[in-house]
């Protein structure tokens, strides 16, 4: 049978991409088709199946299709224990889709570079954003950067308990739960009837019948009383609040952003440390030629992704096109290779580039 035309034109710009990548010191490495599925499980939990192909092996166990190459990629770099390095691949990842068009399959290509180890981590996010547009400057891409650092950095700085913090950080990539849970903890909504009926019941166990499932009755009880502790802990400052409010609602060019972070800072330091290393990014992207003014800060940006980025994120978008997904996205994970490096971190950013969209945009000029 033979492949459709824009078929074979998108596996000739994966090897376009490939051979851009590796004229930057990339080496072309490539990831198997199944995953462990326990492993993605562990990393983003149950969320991902709803999101991802997932089968069974009668010799592996529960398996993935992949969903992207960063977490194989990341795992056979910390295996082989090799800093720096870079890395290029091309080959297809699925996705489950709640409607599948021509632009959101559950099927495509994708072609990316990563980058790890490096002394500087400014210089490494810019390489790799510059890497990503000087390989498709022709389709004259929207460009947008946020930075998950400045949110987790705004969390770690609220005058609320550890369980509340711990909390609203595992729900950064989720924005209607850590909305919800903002909105509680500073006191906008109610708790759930069900948890307060739960709470203010003399004996909980009363009427709750016979014990099943795994949680032991002593493990109940300790959520138990973490929750009770939730509930009496003092509604957030106001203030608190307002500043994340801000910090999330932010959108406008970067060099203007920038000064609207730093005026943030004024009233929480905490977010100091997180602003320099946007402001080195800044000053390296300027240094590789990009024109920053063109770039837009989104405060929100990257939380809808996969929840491996815990700092600089990025995409390339068709202005003219809204309705197609990012042409290419990326980003920085130190966090994901502590995991996958069982406590050793290694500094890493990579991106990827959707060679079907970059073929359909070049059909459309």
């Amino acid at each position: 049978m033979t492949l459709p035309a824009r078929r074979i034109a998108a596996r000739a710009e994966a090897q376009r991409l490939l051979a851009h990548f590796a004229a930057q010191g990339a080496e072309e490495v490539e990831a198997r088709v199944l995953q462990p599925a326990e492993e993605l499980l562990d990393l983003y939990g149950e969320d991902i199946r709803a999101r991802a192909f997932v089968t069974q092996d009668p010799l592996r166990g529960e398996v993935m299709l992949r969903p992207d190459f960063t977490v194989p990629v990341v795992r056979m770099h910390m295996e082989a224990g090799r800093d720096p390095a870079r890395y290029a691949y091309a080959g297809e990842v699925f996705r489950r889709q709640e409607a599948e068009d021509e632009s959101r399959p559950s099927e495509y290509l994708q072609a990316g570079f990563e980058l790890f180890g490096g002394r500087d981590p400014a210089e490494a996010d810019a390489e790799v954003f510059a890497t990503l547009a000087s390989a498709i400057p022709d389709l004259h891409l929207r460009a947008a950067m946020g930075d998950i650092g400045l949110i987790l950095a705004a969390v770690d700085g609220l005058s609320t308990t550890a369980p509340r913090k711990a909390a609203l950080r595992r729900h950064v990539w989720r924005p209607r739960r850590f909305r919800a849970l903002l909105d509680r903890y500073a006191g906008r909504t109610p708790l759930p009837e069900g948890r307060a009926a739960l709470l203010a019941a003399a004996d909980p166990f009363a009427d709750a019948g016979p014990e099943i499932g795994v949680r032991t009755r002593g493990e109940i009880e300790a959520r138990l009383g973490q929750l009770r502790d939730e509930a009496l802990a003092p509604p957030l400052p106001a203030g608190e609040v307002t500043l994340i409010d801000a910090l999330l609602s932010l959108a406008a060019p970067l060099p203007e952003a920038l000064d609207t972070l730093r005026g943030l800072e004024q009233d929480a330091p905490g977010l100091g440390p997180a602003l320099y290393r946007l402001e080195r990014r800044v000053e390296a992207l300027e240094r590789r030629g990009v024109a920053v003014a063109e770039v837009a800060f989104e405060g929100s940006f990257g939380r809808t992704t996969l929840e491996y980025y815990d700092g600089f994120v990025f995409g390339l978008f068709a202005a003219a096109r809204p309705d197609l997904p990012p042409v290419a996205t990326g980003g920085r994970y130190d966090a994901l290779t502590r995991v996958l490096g069982r406590g050793r971190v290694v500094p890493a950013v990579g991106g990827v580039i959707r060679p079907e969209l970059v073929v359909q945009l070049r059909g459309a000029a």
